[in-house]
This record gives C-alpha cells, sequence and structure tokens, in this order.
C-alpha cells in the first residue's frame, strides 16, 4: 500500500492528558506492527563526545516522544551483571543495564498509556538469562509483552490491547535471545531487519537489508538505521553531530522512507536517529502547540 508522505506527517501524534494510545486515540485501534516509530539510536549515551549518541537522558527521549529505544550493553569482567558501554566499557560505562531499565520503568508506571519498544545489543554473547535477571530487578518484566507464539505481522494485538492488558513493553535482543529460557525477549532478527548502519552518505541513497544476511524484508518489521556517521580515519567512525539537524529533518527522513516504501513496500516500522532531540519536524510541531510531538508519527 501506497503512502501520502505529506498525510504520514500530518497524522503525527502529540502528547496529551486526554484518553489515548501513544498519545492519540486514532492510534488505539492500530496494530502494533502498523505504527511507526522514531527511535533513539545508542538512547544510553548522552552527551557531545563522540562516544555519545544522544542530547537528552532516557526520561527525556521519552518524554520528547521516542518510543523506540535502543542501547548497547556489555560484560565488565565477567561480573553477572551487564552494564550500558559503547563498545567497550573501558571507552564509555554509564552504569548498570539493571539502573536503566529501571528508569525506563519508572517513566512508563507513570504513563499508563504509552506502548515503548526496546532493542538491546548483546556483542558479548552473554545468556539471555543475564537479561532476564536485569528485567526482573528492575521491575520492567511487569510490563513486558510476550507473544503466545511466534507472530505473523498481521497477529500483532492493537495498541489499546495492549495497554488494557498492562503488557506494553515489546523487549528484542540482537544476538542470543532463547524465548525458551525468557519468554518475553525477543529474537530481533526472527522478528525484524535492520538497513546497513555506520553510513558515510548524508543522502542515505539505499534501504537494503543488511541484517540478518541474505534474508528477505518480508514478514518482518523493518528497523531503518537514519544515523550519519563521520570517518575520521579509515576504520574510525564517529557520529556528525553538526549534520545532525540536517540528517534529522523531514526532507532526509522522509527521503529515505521513500525509498524503503519502493524497495520493500511498506512503511518502514522503526527510524533510529542519532540526537533526536534535533529532529526537526518534531520541533516545527512542537512550535504550533502546547503538546509534545509523540513517537507514533504516521499511519500505514
Amino acid at each position: 500500500m501506497r503512502i501520502n508522505f505529506q498525510s504520514l506527517l500530518l497524522l503525527a501524534s502529540f502528547a496529551s492528558s486526554a484518553a489515548g494510545c501513544n498519545g492519540d486515540a486514532r492510534l488505539c485501534g492500530r496494530k502494533y506492527s502498523n505504527v511507526t516509530q522514531i527511535g533513539a539510536h545508542n538512547s544510553a549515551f548522552v552527551g557531545e563526545l563522540p562516544t555519545q549518541n544522544q542530547g537528552l537522558q532516557v526520561e527525556g527521549q521519552l518524554d520528547m516522544g521516542i518510543r523506540f529505544l535502543q542501547a548497547q550493553t556489555h560484560n565488565l569482567f565477567d561480573l553477572g551483571e551487564l552494564f550500558m558501554c559503547h563498545t567497550s566499557c573501558f571507552l564509555l560505562n554509564t552504569g548498570p543495564l539493571v539502573r536503566y531499565l529501571e528508569r525506563i520503568n519508572t517513566w512508563m508506571v507513570a504513563h499508563p498509556n504509552e506502548v515503548v519498544t526496546l532493542l538491546l545489543t548483546n556483542p558479548d554473547k552473554v545468556d539471555v538469562s543475564t537479561f532476564g535477571k536485569a528485567m526482573v530487578d528492575s521491575g520492567l518484566s511487569k510490563l513486558a509483552y510476550t507473544p503466545s507464539k511466534k507472530l505473523a505481522l498481521n497477529e500483532w494485538p492493537t495498541l489499546q490491547e495492549m495497554i488494557n492488558s498492562k503488557k506494553r513493553l515489546v523487549m528484542f535482543l540482537d544476538y542470543h535471545a532463547d524465548t525458551a529460557k525468557v519468554p518475553y525477549i525477543l529474537d530481533e532478527f526472527a522478528y525484524c531487519f535492520e538497513t546497513p548502519f555506520s553510513q558515510t552518505d548524508p543522502n542515505f541513497a539505499q534501504c537494503s537489508v543488511d541484517r540478518p544476511p541474505n534474508a528477505s524484508s518480508a514478514g518482518r518489521f523493518s528497523i531503518i538505521n537514519h544515523v550519519l556517521d563521520i570517518a575520521i580515519s579509515k576504520d574510525v567512525l564517529i557520529p556528525d553531530i553538526l549534520a545532525a539537524e540536517k540528517t534529522n529533518s523531514v526532507a532526509s527522513i522522509m527521503a529515505q522512507v521513500g525509498l524503503c516504501q519502493k524497495a520493500h513496500g511498506t512503511t518502514p516500522n522503526f527510524i533510529l536517529l542519532d540526537y533526536a532531540e534535533r529532529v526537526v519536524f518534531f520541533k516545527a510541531y512542537v512550535s504550533t502547540t502546547t503538546s509534545t510531538f509523540l513517537v507514533s508519527f504516521g499511519y500505514h
């Protein structure tokens, strides 16, 4: 089904105190699989250093409307606890995973009509039970949605159904998920595909399937890595913070959305950004309303 880009933007949802789902009653009847979400890439790494990717802490990201949080974890000295580290805990360590999850849980408890998605990475191949323990210890496991089986896209519940069930946190893990051990931690690449990351082309002139390798996009959620890096050497890339507002502009985002729609026949489910607080169309809408722009910015 083709989309009208202008309609996609005009149907943006805004936070309010009124009843709704992710800030807009029109989203309540939409399946989780049929809502586009703006995401914060490396959401735990906040600041303007080359190792950091966001300007707001996770609560601020959620307050501004982000509903898809991606974050990187690492195993430090085999302590039996995961930490929020960028590439290496010796490079940047922002603290234990459980503390990060507690902050998300606190926010979600205070916002009972919000559906949030969390994607964690597991480069150290830690057993999924360690992630499960952090979820339980943080309290966030109580909000986690557990599918009764491997769901097709058209089998996902609506946002309202998830809110009513009080199971409104969808959690993915990129590697070593095992639903036999932790049923609510879902295998990212069983459900999703990602476009290439570490892009240095400001035109984002592609929407190919990068991971899982050699996979079809059919039947999968799409994660669009709309994140621009700059090469400072042959092997070292850092976030291009100076280009963030242009990268996060309506024109840039929607140009890649158009490529993805043509390539895969559907609108992206998740669009990951660096410095999400610099999203220009968030600011444009906020400037004309007293409400805060919410993540579910369009319909399919």
